[in-house]
């Protein structure tokens, strides 16, 4: 199997929030990049589903990111392509990437 990321990815582990065509639930994210990442929730979604994703940064704020369903494991998660990524959204995932603490396997 081909690797699809085009990004290299942090293993983060981070609190979360998403709201697709169910209710918003809550999440956690791991493996992100600038790219995607990897959505831990009991949520259901649908492939090429678009989903809103709220992160919350260290500092206590949440970073805004939209992207679209790109695999989904029930009841573990979902892998999430990100789009329309505004300047700023771009410029807060590359710094929360950099400084991020990475998580021990």
């Amino acid at each position: 199997m081909s690797e699809r990321r085009s990004s290299n990815r942090k293993r983060i582990l981070l609190e979360a929030r998403c709201e697709s065509m169910s209710p918003t639930h809550e999440a956690r994210v791991d493996d992100l990049s600038l790219g995607g990442c990897f959505v831990n929730t009991y949520g259901q979604v649908q492939l090429g589903e678009h989903v809103d994703l709220q992160i919350q940064l260290p500092s206590g704020h949440w970073l805004p990111l939209r992207g679209i369903v790109a695999s989904y494991q029930s009841g573990v998660g979902f892998g999430l392509s990100f789009d329309s990524m505004t300047d700023e959204e771009t410029t807060a995932l590359k710094e929360l990437i950099s400084t991020a603490k990475e998580r021990k396997l």
